[in-house]
């Protein structure tokens, strides 16, 4: 394990040292986070990192996002979010709550089944029309009862897609070359989005009704098809990845469907959600959104790649999987 990880994740990697019956520990890591599986609940923690989009680099940010982490995620998830908690020095170690002066913030959460992982379904080869219509039938009413308002489809513009769409573009310009991103990859990607963002009447029509509070990070890793569909995890440290059209949030998880080799599976995703939501009007934006949701996606396995806590296994499969990304932005694109 790597000598750079904090303290306490360190000590908390000893089943030993919780309070209720843990066999073993996994420790998963993202960019911007430290996520512990642990028995019967999971342990998120999130890294002191600032990438400009987020900033979790002091105590009172990183505790004030795991706020609305709970808050944002019990929209989909309420029995899933339990709490926020403080991590405390005790004696040599650390505890979760405690009297003490708090280290650090973490939300925990009920542990869902791993097998049903929405990502491990889809590995087995057992997703299918019905899990599809499940999740369908979860996101179109999640949608109609999502806020929106006038503050909301300001975000839905060109001007303001084109902010997130353009910064991907200035936050991976020094990885060209570097494995994974290709310059002529990077000039017909960004000149695709460059242009389509032209088309600003296109944009102003959606923002009126389609742009909402959405999830913002909906793709297989943050579902599971249990006894009922869960989808967790989204995007609370910043507003405008969150408020965006629907037919962004949707194009995340067709793209994603796409990235799988399960086109026949995103194909019918979009027919149904289309036909469920009346929104015929997607189809023109869809794959705008779809390359834009596998830039950031191969833009993420560049920051993972390049993260100096990460071991070699992690850097290795997160350049693979960005260049795969990179290759499905670039067919989109043309």
């Amino acid at each position: 394990m790597s000598s750079s990880l904090p303290d306490f994740i360190t000590y908390f990697l000893n089943p030993a040292h919780y309070d209720h019956p843990v066999d073993r520990i996994e420790l998963v890591q993202t960019h911007i986070s430290y996520v512990l599986l642990a028995g019967d609940f999971v342990y998120k923690f999130k890294k002191p990192v600032n990438f400009g989009f987020l900033d979790f680099t002091t105590l009172d940010k990183r505790r004030h996002y795991c706020r609305q982490e709970l808050l944002l995620n019990r929209r989909l998830c309420p029995d899933i979010y339990l709490d926020v908690f403080p991590v405390c020095r005790q004696g040599t170690g650390f505890c979760f709550g405690g009297a003490s002066e708090p280290v650090e913030y973490g939300v925990r959460m009920k542990m869902m089944p791993q097998e049903r992982m929405m990502g491990r379904v889809i590995e087995r080869g057992e997703l299918n029309e019905s899990h599809i219509n499940d999740i369908v039938a979860t996101l179109v009413p999640f949608y109609d009862r999502a806020a929106g308002g006038s503050e909301i489809a300001g975000f839905g513009t060109a001007r303001s897609v084109s902010v997130n769409v353009l910064e991907n573009f200035d936050q991976t310009r020094d990885f060209i070359g570097k494995g994974a991103l290709q310059q002529s990859q990077f000039d017909a990607i960004s000149s695709y989005a460059r242009t389509f963002l032209q088309n600003e009447s296109l944009f102003l029509v959606r923002s009126a009704s389609r742009v909402k509070d959405c999830h913002g990070d909906l793709y297989s890793a943050n579902i599971c098809l249990a006894d009922k569909v869960h989808i967790f995890d989204c995007i609370e440290f910043n507003e405008r990845f969150r408020y965006c059209d629907v037919a962004s949030d949707v194009a995340f998880l067709a793209m994603d469907l796409d990235f799988h080799g399960l086109k026949e599976l995103s194909d019918f995703f979009i027919d149904r959600f289309v036909a469920a939501s009346g929104d015929k009007a997607l189809l023109a934006v869809l794959p705008f959104y779809k390359c834009y949701r596998a830039y950031v996606r191969g833009k993420i396995g560049l920051f993972t790649a390049h993260a100096p806590e990460v071991d070699e296994a992690t850097r290795n499969k997160a350049l693979a999987q960005a260049e795969k990304y990179f290759l499905l932005a670039e067919k989109y694109a043309g």
